[in-house]
């Protein structure tokens, strides 16, 4: 039974600025870089296989932290990364609502579809279950690709909470089927001051 710990990355400048990040490699700020650490640290604690990660810095980087504490290998997969966000990455809403009107979200900027991330997020988990059958392995990824690939891992999954930074879900294959045991845990972040 292969068990997957799902991470967001840790925050960046453009999460603080609500700035839709989607694919632009944004790198994590001060504060993103000591949500890794004290994930590292409750990862320490706890028995791992490997760390996949979105090519992006700041999954990577948060990735890098975990695996480098725990001594397990790092693999990126540009199929881990952010959805494609187009014409709207780098803006904020009210940016949006300036440039294209307050329906600036019906028109087609070029954003990635739920279809497209599902296709490349179920690829990689596939191909990771392969790898390392039965075994638990973590992906740091980002919150819309996650957000979007979870209920299509686990039918009837209907949290709709916003995943936090450097949140954990822990989702396991039972079977054919994947059972969520953890959802958005961040209590890592209890024992930093952030």
């Amino acid at each position: 039974m292969t068990t997957i710990g799902w991470v967001r990355h840790g925050i960046t400048d453009w999460n603080v600025a609500r700035r839709a990040q989607g694919q632009t490699d944004v790198p994590l700020n001060d504060t993103g870089r000591a949500q890794a650490r004290a994930l590292a640290e409750r990862f320490k604690h706890e028995t791992w296989d490997a760390v996949y990660t979105s090519d992006l810095s700041r999954a990577r980087e948060t990735a890098e932290t975990i695996a480098k504490a725990m001594g397990i290998p790092v693999h990126a997969d540009e199929r881990l990364r952010e959805m494609a966000c187009g014409k709207m990455e780098g803006t904020t809403e009210d940016e949006r609502i300036r440039m294209w009107g307050e329906d600036w979200n019906e028109m087609d900027l070029g954003v990635e579809t739920d279809e497209s991330m599902i296709r490349r997020g179920m690829g990689a988990v596939q191909d990771i279950c392969l790898q390392f059958p039965g075994r638990r392995v973590l992906v740091v990824s980002h919150g819309a690709l996650i957000s979007t690939l979870l209920p299509v891992l686990v039918p009837g999954m209907c949290e709709r909470e916003h995943l936090h930074n450097t949140s954990v879900t822990l989702v396991r294959q039972l079977d054919e089927e994947w059972v969520c045991d953890l959802y958005n845990c961040r209590r890592h972040l209890d024992a930093v001051n952030l």
